[in-house]
């Protein structure tokens, strides 16, 4: 009996602990943790680097048909390639520069009765965003929805509190892609798309964002070129669907399907349009290059580019001489000294070369930064939209763009074109050759943030 009372104390109390044997088992724990932090961290830094700096995938196309352009097989083609939808009885007004485009947008909004959908890279402090959002506040106060997904990266610096009234108000806002420790493989894909969307009959897309250098001139900065189009037709509800796809991913899995978000009604024009919506995938493939590489592939008499960051890979050059030597006459415009990205600029520089050589023609604008992205081929189909002609377009990026085999349109983006072209310096394969090394040493600098711009 004396035994049993310590054996069952032994039991229910417990032992003292053996502080050296306690500071051992953290110590093991602490570094097995660690251990565990950098193998996490590694991973996660060599996924980011591959991201960045794998090699795109090359494009090329060994036969791209007999058919024109502008045949209704080679539309259909596209069409299937893309996995968009032809839509008829458009009607699309091209809106040059932000005193123009703006406006019609605000015009939109104070018009709508449903909805209101907007989806963009930037959204920056200022003047023009405070418009923006006073619109929608008045029309979320009418009982209209408000729904916007604004690029976590992009417009970063953008004051949250600023949106408080609008969600107050019960306008919706989500944030594409914010920075967590647990989205690190998909921090580098951005959307980098432009597009407001009214009611679903009436949308605009483009270049441009929400931030005061599209309306207005800053000291060294003027006023920036850019372009959008104005929709209204089928193709707006169009480009709902491309809004609520990224939607989905910004407000918690929230999908659109009811009917009223889609409207099928015809619009009062006669344009045909279609919504080339892409999205980067594991394959490395994206609507947005499948799509441009068979349009400079079929061209035959003119491809007219203007596009901000331009950084073609080695296989669109490749197709942009083939066109030459075919016979077209290719010609690019491009930004000058004014520029947003120096480096940018010097990396686009850099590959002017095989360009010049093979006798396409690069012109560089003179007053201010030209941020549109508009591409016409053989007067018979104009493209505009958020895409630039880099790998960050190409393969990391969720673009948009709306293509319209109309001859009226193009000619429309022609004479802007023309009016850009007599306002920008040609670059001469002599000219770049002979280049000085400084700049040559900053293209090399630039040649790291290529998939960045």
């Amino acid at each position: 009996m004396g035994n049993a009372v310590p054996a069952l104390l032994e039991k229910v109390l417990p032992r003292p602990r053996n502080k050296h044997h306690e500071a051992r088992r953290h110590a093991k724990a602490h570094k097995t943790l660690a251990v565990v932090a950098c193998l996490a961290l590694a991973m996660q830094t060599s996924l980011l680097f591959i991201s960045l700096f794998a090699p795109p995938l090359p494009y090329t196309i060994a036969n791209p048909g007999s058919e024109p352009i502008d045949s209704p097989q080679f539309g259909e083609i596209l069409s299937k390639l893309t996995g968009g939808g032809w839509s008829d009885h458009n009607r699309v007004d091209v809106l040059t520069n932000g005193n123009a485009f703006y406006q019609a947008e605000l015009d939109a909004i104070a018009q709508a009765k449903k909805f209101v959908h907007i989806e963009c890279y930037i959204f920056q402090k200022g003047q023009v965003a405070d418009r923006i959002l006073n619109a929608l506040e008045q029309r979320a106060a009418a009982g209209v929805e408000v729904r916007l997904v604004i690029d976590a990266v992009g417009s970063t610096g953008f004051p949250k509190k600023r949106l408080e009234r609008l969600q107050q108000l019960g306008g919706r806002v989500g944030w594409y892609h914010q920075l967590r420790w647990y989205s690190w493989p998909r921090a580098n894909n951005r959307t980098h798309r432009e597009l407001t969307v009214v009611d679903g009959v009436v949308a605009f897309a483009g270049g441009a964002g929400f931030a005061d250098q599209w309306l207005f001139d800053h000291r060294d900065d003027p006023q920036w070129r850019d372009t959008m189009v104005r929709v209204e037709g089928p193709a707006a509800a169009d480009l709902n669907a491309t809004f609520a796809e990224n939607w989905l991913e910004s407000a918690g899995g929230e999908v659109l399907l009811a009917p009223e978000y889609f409207p099928p009604l015809p619009g009062p024009g006669g344009t045909r349009a279609l919504v080339v919506t892409s999205s980067p995938m594991a394959g490395q493939s994206t609507e947005a290059r499948v799509f441009f590489q068979a349009l400079v592939s079929k061209a035959a008499h003119a491809i007219h580019i203007t596009n901000p960051y331009f950084l073609p890979d080695r296989n669109l050059r490749q197709e942009l001489v083939k066109a030459v030597q075919r016979g077209a006459e290719v010609t690019i415009l491009v930004p000058g000294a004014r520029n947003d990205h120096l480096l940018t600029r010097r990396s686009s520089r850099a590959l002017y070369g095989d360009l010049l050589k093979g006798h396409a023609r690069i012109f560089e604008y003179q007053p201010s930064m030209i941020h549109a992205k508009i591409a016409l081929f053989d007067g018979k189909w104009a493209v505009a939209g958020s895409t630039n002609l880099d790998s960050r377009s190409f393969g990391l990026n969720d673009e948009v763009n709306v293509a319209m085999p109309d001859p009226d349109v193009v000619e429309r983006f022609e004479q802007d074109f023309q009016r850009d072209l007599a306002r920008s310096r040609e670059i001469t394969y002599e000219q770049w050759s002979h280049r000085p090394w400084w700049e040559k040493l900053e293209e090399w600098c630039g040649w790291i943030i290529q998939k960045q711009e």
